[in-house]
């Protein structure tokens, strides 16, 4: 097995220069990547402030939130056109009050049809900008990238295989790891994520994650219940995990449930994604930063995801990239299986599962994960801080088109 050596952990310059640094986070996973990347930050200039849109924990690191975060985190198509007039406002608002205070640098997180637009405004004034988490750029409506190059300084990625597109564009760019690769440890411990479900380590666990938002769930939700009744049927052993994000999503599952799997011993969970995964010995889960997590716990997945049939058919015109999960676009082939749209069947899952369930636990993969975790265990915000620093003392200008990054 091939380890990538840590990352060393170089000399911070502590500058006691007064500057502000502009912020949006549009959600939780956003405001998780700020309040990192303000500690950090912090420890090179004490005296920085933070203005923008940020979640709790930005806030606790004094964040100043001009408005409330959940005001940005709306997804779908329909439910975007319900507040565009809104969020059009808030972002007005927002490039005026930053054209008026400038600030020193302006970072925008994740959020990229908020963002890039007010970066761009941002820049064209001659306000430093950078944008941590690459937009899906790669994956589809690659001209994108031509938007981007003119809205932002530096670009941040998560991903090495994203700063490989930036460089072949021309655009400065740096790959600074995945906090989540940093806060995992490269050897999670099933029997102690068992414990605080109160089972055995002898029992098996299937861990059920069909999404944290209402329209992932409406499609894929039940074929998620009908594969644990497939399961069931056939080992009548197995007990199921299902974490939910809120009430809401409990509402949801509970009546999905009630009609497609009242019998089954499924355990609704209240948050605890993570640990219902670690306790778990096979995750079936849809698309997304969980198949990540997933992955950095070692644990084996199958991935299956469904969206509306003109969304699948508008998908496959404009996807570039070969596959949809983490795991799989990271190590460049499939090291997990992925039932998208028609093939997202009970039976298809379920036979997959029992597959993961029977084997030993596949070594192969497991090298693979760990490979891939040391990869991007980075020291993620410490990297990123240190990019920001080398953008703020710089003197390039708006006109300037930098160099790519490592």
């Amino acid at each position: 097995m091939k380890n990538t050596p840590e990352p060393t952990q170089s000399t911070v310059i502590v500058s006691d220069r007064e500057i502000t640094v502009g912020m949006v986070a549009g959600e939780d996973s956003g405001d998780i990547l700020g309040a990192g990347l303000i500690q950090s930050i912090r420890k090179r200039y004490p005296n920085a402030r933070f203005e923008g849109i940020g979640g709790p924990l930005m806030l606790e690191q004094g964040f100043h939130s001009q408005v409330a975060m959940e005001r940005l985190s709306v997804m779908g198509l329909v439910e975007v056109l319900g507040r565009l007039f809104e969020l059009i406002g808030i972002r007005r608002r927002l490039k005026k009050y930053f054209l008026r205070i400038r600030p020193d640098i302006f970072i925008g997180i994740d959020a990229p049809d908020f963002n890039l637009g007010l970066e761009l405004a941002l820049r064209k004034k001659g306000i430093k900008t950078g944008h941590y988490v690459s937009p899906s750029v790669w994956a589809w409506r690659q001209n994108r990238v031509f938007k981007i190059a003119r809205a932002v300084d530096l670009m941040l990625t998560l991903f090495p295989f994203e700063a490989k597109f930036y460089k072949a564009h021309k655009i400065k760019v740096r790959f600074v790891g995945h906090p989540l690769a940093d806060s995992i440890p490269i050897d999670s411990n099933m029997a102690d994520a068992r414990k605080l479900f109160n089972v055995s380590e002898a029992e098996k666990i299937v861990a059920l994650l069909p999404g944290s938002r209402t329209g992932e769930i409406a499609y894929i939700g039940q074929s998620f219940i009908e594969t644990a009744r497939w399961l069931y049927e056939r080992n009548p052993n197995l007990l199921f995990l299902l974490p939910y994000v809120n009430e809401a999503r409990k509402i949801q599952i509970e009546g999905l449930i009630k009609i497609h799997g009242s019998d089954l011993p499924i355990t609704l969970v209240k948050g605890q994604s993570r640990q219902v995964m670690a306790a778990s010995d096979v995750v079936v889960l849809a698309s997304g930063t969980a198949t990540l997590e997933a992955m950095l716990l070692k644990r084996p997945m199958v991935v299956a995801y469904r969206v509306s049939g003109f969304t699948h058919y508008l998908m496959k015109k404009l996807l570039k990239a070969p596959y949809i999960s983490l795991p799989n676009l990271l190590a460049g082939k499939e090291l997990v299986p992925e039932l998208i749209q028609d093939k997202a069947q009970p039976e298809i899952i379920g036979q997959k599962v029992l597959d993961r369930l029977h084997k030993k636990k596949s070594q192969h993969m497991q090298d693979s994960f760990t490979d891939l975790h040391h990869q991007l265990k980075c020291n993620a915000s410490e990297r990123a801080a240190e990019a920001v620093s080398s953008l703020l003392e710089s003197t390039s200008t708006i006109s300037d088109r930098g160099s790519s990054g490592d």
